[in-house]
């Protein structure tokens, strides 16, 4: 078995928080690293100056490891990563194109860094180029995903890679922390699951709708445009699907459409013709509550399955 993520990045909790666009802040971050696990800013669609203050401002408000995503289809990915590399974060995501080229410049600044990887292929290759570990994020995941389930890429991912391997896409409680170690895994990324968080500036009506959502409420749009999203069923998410799967509309007016859409739900609450995304995991979401209290159940219920499969005999 390789090392958990704990012993990686030095953090207390195998847990890392994803990456969220428009909503993982400095005051989301730095509250799951006090609570033990690894906060994580997002800079994309962000400007250089955005990314620079709140590294500035997460150091303020917490002493622990935390790190930053990187999204590679950015314009400004390559100013993004010189902000990065001056503020010092202790690690970096990386996802959505290539990781590789920036592997030995995060490095050099004493970075680690941790590609975002939706297969087998990827995931040897950015383990040969030196990746301190990875996230392999299944289709269960919310906001961009790939085409493979979070169980086949724990199957097939964890031995083929000399690596720690988080696993991420549709974990929100200690049972699915519990059962990707049991896999091998180094631990698991969330990011839905710390969207009803105190701490998580995301609008108020994002966090009532997931409160009110089902296991059935998630949808995936453009899968024809190769750039799936998954997120939950609402006025826009299900007129995307209807239109895309009527090939009636064009490649550029579904682009057209979906621009812009996150933000429009994430910063200004538009639940209905915005996009909220979201993973599968809904149930578990249950109330509002502070990082903390999120990460110390999550640890109390995976130690007693833990324990339990102990016990467990074929």
């Amino acid at each position: 078995m390789q090392k958990l993520i704990t012993e990686v990045l030095n953090i207390r909790y195998p847990i890392i928080q994803g990456g969220m666009a428009w909503i993982s802040e400095a005051q989301l971050t730095a509250a799951v690293s006090n609570a033990g696990g690894a906060g994580i800013i997002s800079s994309g669609g962000r400007t250089t100056d955005f990314v620079r203050d709140q590294i500035r401002l997460t150091k303020k408000l917490t002493d622990k490891p935390f790190g930053v995503n990187m999204m590679l289809m950015a314009p400004n990915k390559e100013e993004i990563l010189t902000v990065i590399c001056e503020e010092k974060p202790a690690f970096v995501t990386l996802g959505a194109g290539n990781p590789v080229p920036y592997f030995a410049k995060l490095h050099e600044a004493g970075i680690k860094a941790v590609p975002v990887i939706p297969n087998v292929k990827l995931a040897k290759r950015v383990a040969a180029a030196g990746a301190d570990a990875l996230v392999a994020e299944g289709m269960e995941a919310g906001g961009h995903i790939g085409v493979l389930s979070t169980m086949a890429l724990m199957e097939q991912v964890i031995p083929a890679v000399d690596i720690p391997v988080v696993m991420a896409g549709g974990f929100a409680d200690g049972r699915g922390l519990a059962a990707a170690l049991l896999m091998g895994a180094a631990g698991v990324q969330m990011g839905t699951r710390f969207l009803v968080a105190e701490e998580c500036q995301v609008h108020q009506n994002v966090k009532n709708k997931l409160l009110a959502a089902v296991d059935t409420d998630t949808i995936v749009t453009g899968y024809t445009l190769g750039a799936a999203v998954r997120g939950l069923k609402n006025k826009f998410s299900q007129d995307f699907v209807a239109k895309e799967n009527s090939g009636n509309t064009s490649k550029e007016e579904l682009i057209k459409m979906a621009t812009g859409t996150n933000k429009l739900a994430a910063v200004d609450g538009d639940v209905e013709y915005g996009m909220v995304q979201a993973g599968e995991s809904l149930t578990p979401l249950k109330k509002i509550e502070p990082v903390k209290d999120i990460i110390e159940s999550i640890i109390k219920e995976a130690r007693v399955v833990l324990q339990q499969a102990g016990q467990v005999r074929l």
